[in-house]
C-alpha cells in the first residue's frame, strides 16, 4: 500500500530567529550554532517547507560564519522572493499606515523638543543618548521600517505561511492581513511536535 501523500505547509523565517541573543537561546550560542541546529531538526520534517526571502537570507550570512554551515541549509531553507507585482493589499492599509507614521513624527517631535529643553539641566552625551533611545522607540518600535519586513510579511501572505518572528512591528502588520504567525520561543517546539508527527505518518 502506498504512503499517504500529506498537503507541505509553508513556514517563512526572519533573521531574529538566529540572530537575537535572546530569541535564538534553545537554538544555540551562536547564529551559527542556531542555523546548524535548525537545519538539523527542519532535515526530519517532510511535511514542512522552509522559506526565507532573498533580502533577508543576505541579513542572515551577515551574522553567520558560512563555511561551518552544510551546504543542505541552501536546500532546506528555501530562497524565494514575493510575487510583488502580483500580489493585492487592501486599500485600508495604505490609510492605517499612513495615520501611523503620522502619530509617529508627532511623537517623535515631543521627544525632541523635550530634549532641547532639558539641555541645560543635563550634559549635552546624555541628553544626546537619551534623546537617540526615545527617538528610536516612538518612529521604530511596532512599524514595518524596512523593504525586508515587506518582503517576510508579502511571502507569508503569498504562500499561506507560519511566519515566525520576534519584530512587532511585522507581527502588528502580519495580523491586519490575516497572515498566521509565530512567536520565536515556541519555534522549537512547533519543531520537535512536527518531526513527532511526520514519524507517526511514515
Amino acid at each position: 500500500m502506498a504512503p499517504v501523500k500529506h498537503k507541505k505547509r509553508a513556514v517563512v523565517l526572519d533573521t531574529s530567529l538566529f540572530v537575537n541573543p535572546e530569541v535564538r537561546e534553545s537554538f544555540g550560542r551562536t547564529p551559527t550554532e542556531a542555523i546548524d541546529c535548525f537545519l538539523s531538526l527542519a532535515e526530519q520534517i517532510p511535511t514542512l517547507d522552509f522559506y526565507m526571502p532573498p533580502s533577508i537570507f543576505e541579513e542572515l550570512l551577515n551574522f553567520i560564519e558560512p563555511e561551518k554551515i552544510s551546504g543542505d541549509m541552501l536546500v532546506v531553507l528555501q530562497q524565494k522572493p514575493p510575487k510583488k507585482y502580483e500580489l493585492t493589499c487592501p486599500a485600508f492599509l495604505l490609510y492605517e499606515l499612513i495615520e501611523d507614521v503620522r502619530e509617529r513624527v508627532n511623537k517623535g517631535l515631543r521627544v525632541a523638543e523635550k530634549a532641547v529643553r532639558g539641555v541645560t539641566k543635563t550634559g549635552e552625551e546624555e541628553i544626546i543618548k537619551d534623546l537617540r533611545r526615545k527617538y528610536r522607540e516612538a518612529l521604530r518600535e511596532g512599524i514595518i521600517d524596512s523593504k525586508e519586513d515587506v518582503d517576510l510579511i508579502l511571502l507569508a501572505r503569498e504562500l499561506d505561511a507560519l511566519l515566525v518572528t520576534a519584530d512587532q512591528g511585522i507581527i502588528k502588520w502580519a495580523e491586519k492581513l490575516g497572515v498566521k504567525w509565530l512567536i520565536p520561543p515556541k519555534f522549537m517546539d512547533y519543531l520537535l511536535s512536527s518531526i513527532k508527527r511526520a514519524k507517526l505518518l511514515s
